[in-house]
């Protein structure tokens, strides 16, 4: 609701009631997912992205979730395209909240304008860019945490003593200051939580290469055995036991060879 309020000051007659959550869940590993989305009763779908790294691909990337999210919208009111009724639909309203280095960004991102210059496609959408709220709304407010985690990171690294420091800091200068509060270690425990799984999925990701690399050496080494076996069962007078013997390979890995070469 807070969110909606600092997007649409002018709307006073909305309430937190009329607000649905319509993220997209990344249920399968290679699904699509989105930071936030929203919907208004049925009047009005709002999708919102936080990016620290600016790309003008951003455009799409809404597009695309603005089409999963109309799909699940249909497909969850038994929705008939191919009737004859013009069907309703929430007007769209696209976000990124950028939250990066980069100074010169635009407004807004356009499909057209990014992608097709010159041309005027079929299907267009426009992303409109966040820099920063009104003063102590919560997107102003949500701007400077992450701000402040940035700085306390780059002094302390994703450490213990880092999240504190936000939490401390964040409350001391009236960011997010009632949630802090009332949520202080939720929030903590929130982000041990993230900075431990980003530790553990980087340990992870190393061991994954390492064992790609492994795996690599064994498939060679195999091969090469195999491509002895061959060559000297093609060049010598030996059966296929006496030239496993020749090159010294144990009694529990010969069946796995003779498969190999099969």
């Amino acid at each position: 609701m807070p969110l909606y309020q600092s997007l649409h000051p002018e709307d006073a007659k909305t309430e937190e009631d009329d607000i649905t959550i319509v993220t997209l869940q990344n249920v399968i590993t290679d699904g699509l997912y989105n930071d936030l989305g929203f919907m208004v009763r049925n009047r009005l779908v709002v999708l919102v992205e936080a990016q620290s790294t600016w790309s003008p691909n951003i455009v799409v990337r809404a597009l695309m979730y603005l089409m999963k999210t109309y799909n699940d919208y249909f497909t969850e009111r038994d929705v008939d395209l191919y009737a004859s009724k013009k069907i309703g639909l929430p007007c769209p309203e696209l976000y990124v909240v950028y939250i990066g280095d980069k100074k010169d960004v635009p407004d807004s991102l356009r499909l057209d304008t990014e992608f097709f210059a010159g041309q005027k496609p079929m299907v267009d959408a426009t992303v409109r860019i966040l820099r920063d709220g009104r003063k102590g709304d919560i997107l102003s407010q949500y701007i400077a945490f992450t701000r402040v985690c940035k700085e306390r990171i780059a002094l302390h690294g994703r450490t213990r003593k880092a999240v504190e420091e936000i939490v401390r800091i964040c409350r001391t200068t009236d960011i997010l200051a009632e949630y802090m509060k009332s949520r202080e270690k939720e929030v903590k425990d929130i982000m041990f939580t993230l900075y431990d799984e980003e530790e553990i999925l980087r340990r992870h990701d190393k061991t994954v290469e390492q064992r790609g690399i492994d795996i690599g050496i064994d498939q060679g080494i195999s091969q090469g055995i195999v491509m002895s076996l061959r060559n000297l069962l093609a060049n010598t007078d030996m059966t296929k036991a006496q030239a496993m013997d020749a090159l010294g390979i144990a009694q529990g890995e010969r069946d796995k060879y003779a498969a190999m070469m099969a």
